[in-house]
């Protein structure tokens, strides 16, 4: 996952996200933020750029206090298939086993997806 933090790249990014609101509201809100001088400490990652199949936001891992806490380990994604949801939950760095967290996103899908990679960890969702 690549960490965007160019204010031009953030910029093209938010305007993508406009063009298919309601679905990208969970992230756009943050990527809005960053953009604007992020002071909530986020960070908005893409799997490619300037071609994305995700988007995630979170907190930054440096400003994590508590690895049980799901609401400080919130995350918020907006995916273009189910492919690169299930890559990004399987396996890369971006999301670990080591914290809790939430994920929020509104898309169908989202929950099946979680579901079966947590299945298939042996990792309990509620």
């Amino acid at each position: 996952m690549r960490i965007l933090r160019c204010p031009a790249q953030l910029q093209l990014l938010e305007e993508t996200l406009w063009k298919s609101l309601p679905t990208t509201l969970p992230v756009l809100g943050t990527v809005m933020t960053v953009a604007r001088g992020n002071p909530a400490s986020h960070e908005v990652l893409v799997d490619s750029w300037p071609y994305f199949g995700i988007v995630l936001t979170r907190l930054r891992p440096e400003d994590h206090r508590d690895p049980r806490d799901y609401y400080t380990n919130q995350l918020s994604v907006f995916y273009r298939d189910k492919g690169a949801l299930q890559a990004l939950l399987e396996g890369t760095e971006a999301v670990t086993r080591e914290r809790a967290f939430q994920i929020l996103g509104m898309q169908d899908g989202l929950d099946e997806a979680v579901q079966e990679v947590a299945s298939a960890r042996g990792l309990k969702v509620e």
